[in-house]
């Protein structure tokens, strides 16, 4: 997708302050109108104005627009940074329809702090509900964690410029945590106006890929290499889980792709999840003049054919 660069677009300064930012867009939208407008591609400036407006005239919007930096140019290819949403605030909908793939990559039609939530009464506000992602390791889901988040919360100061002020939390992330669970902070997130109480943080977890294990939901899966004769003839093998190494029974005629499960080792929870050890046989190489005579023979022993209907 094609970067824009929305100070552009409005004819402003990086640092503009919020009404230069105002009496630009009202000039423009004047402009371009499309029922006042007889220039041939109106509407498309039109809506791009509308677009450079709603990021630029919101300090929260500007704020994470202004974190991409000054070195882009309008039309460069475009991709949103690593972990743009990692440890960033992000809120509900903003209601802005028709604007462009730039936008939707990084707002995904949501406010990147926070938006009011109503709950008006007289002059009373409730504050904004901000959101966050963190990544945590498997094992820190399994066993709980503390986790140090730093949150960039804009400010508009008394020339109406946006500036951006970083608090941090140490938040404790309780065992048995899953993908895409919120843990609600009550009270962190924006200030209500007047009366109104404070909004909420709530926080998304993400799992980090381990090398050994695969979670779903709680349920931990983790792949067993065995030989062809532990799977023909059974054999007990230790495996590890993230709560400590076990042995655990090959049943003697064991296949590639048998699931066997562990009661209560996955992640903790009510009820725990459990761990599956999905077994996959490995044919040793017949890279020697006795190993292969050891395949004939079985071959000859055997008459085994795997792809006989039965």
């Amino acid at each position: 997708m094609e970067y824009k660069d929305y100070y552009e677009t409005l004819g402003v300064a990086r640092d503009a302050s919020q009404d230069e930012i105002k009496r630009s867009y009202r000039k423009m939208a004047r402009r371009y109108h499309p029922d006042v407008s007889k220039e041939t591609d109106a509407a498309e400036r039109f809506t791009a104005v509308q677009e450079a407006y709603e990021v630029l005239r919101d300090p929260e919007k500007r704020a994470a627009y202004d974190r991409l930096g000054s070195d882009w140019q309008p039309g460069q290819e475009f991709r949103p940074p690593p972990g743009w949403e990692a440890e960033s605030e992000f809120a509900g909908g903003t209601g802005a329809t028709g604007f462009s793939d730039f936008f939707g990559a990084l707002f995904g039609g949501r406010s990147p702090f926070g938006h009011a939530q109503g709950d008006v009464r007289g002059f009373d506000i409730r504050g904004q509900d901000h959101f966050a992602h963190i990544e945590i390791t498997l094992e820190q889901a399994y066993s709980g964690t503390s986790h140090t988040v730093r949150l960039q919360t804009p400010e508009v100061d008394a020339q109406g410029r946006v500036q951006v002020k970083t608090r941090t939390l140490n938040v404790r992330v309780p065992a048995g945590v899953t993908e895409g669970q919120q843990i609600r902070l009550a009270g962190q997130g924006a200030p209500g106006i007047g009366k109104g109480r404070r909004g909420d943080l709530y926080l998304e977890i993400g799992i980090k890929p381990h090398r050994l294990f695969r979670a779903d939901d709680r349920d931990i899966y983790f792949a067993l290499a065995i030989s062809p004769w532990e799977a023909a003839l059974g054999a007990k093998l230790t495996v590890p889980t993230l709560g400590g190494d076990v042995e655990l029974k090959i049943p003697a005629g064991a296949q590639s792709g048998k699931k066997l499960r562990l009661k209560g080792r996955g992640l903790p929870g009510t009820p725990p999840g459990d761990q599956y050890v999905v077994l996959r046989v490995v044919v040793p190489p017949a890279n020697t003049a006795q190993a292969k005579e050891l395949y004939r023979e079985m071959e000859r022993v055997m008459a085994f054919d795997p792809r006989a209907r039965t």
